[in-house]
């Protein structure tokens, strides 16, 4: 009897290990870079059908927050791996042009610190996200009507945000320039 336990114990604690390994390897091939770094983490796909000429117009609509206020908002950290992956993958980072169309509760995760930390005593955690973005010539596009119902004033937004009529009209003119909208 106890051969059998000792064996169903080692069985078991095989397993465990191969399973810990299995899912230590998968998130060690998760990077960030080459143009983001510190976010927009992605793995490389070896069978990936990308052309290196390849152009995207995106917008990414944005109307969700995270639980935990003091974390990065994961669907602006979408585009950063958009970026990331596709300049990994050999596409020209110039042939990469990404709007963030941002309404409903994100609207809080724009704001400057000093209006960040008026709602939520501590600083906005998506400011050097965004500035990276911005710099990486996406558009960072606030809803007006969302803007209008958080009372959130134009002069309290990151620097670079743009504030539109309404997230509809955003999308509206983004498709007439030819962009298309990521599913989320």
């Amino acid at each position: 009897m106890k051969t059998i336990n000792y064996f169903i114990i080692t069985l078991l604690a095989s397993l465990l290990l191969l399973v810990s390994t299995s899912t230590n390897a998968q998130t060690t091939a998760f990077k960030d870079g080459p143009v983001i770094m510190g976010l927009g983490k992605n793995a490389p796909v070896a069978t990936h059908t990308v052309a290196k000429d390849a152009v995207f117009k995106v917008a990414f609509d944005v109307g969700s927050t995270n639980d935990k206020k003091d974390e990065v908002n994961r669907k602006f950290n979408s585009l950063a791996r958009f970026i990331n992956m596709h300049v990994a993958a050999g596409v020209k980072q110039e042939n990469i042009q990404l709007a963030l169309v941002v309404h409903g509760k994100a609207t809080l995760d724009l704001l400057d610190h000093a209006s960040y930390q008026k709602k939520h005593n501590y600083d906005n955690p998506n400011k050097a996200l965004l500035n990276a973005l911005m710099s990486n010539n996406v558009r960072v596009i606030l809803c007006g009507q969302s803007g209008a119902a958080y009372d959130v004033k134009n002069a309290e937004l990151v620097n670079g945000v743009e504030v539109e009529l309404s997230a509809m009209t955003a999308h509206a003119l983004l498709q007439q320039q030819g962009y298309t909208i990521n599913p989320f």
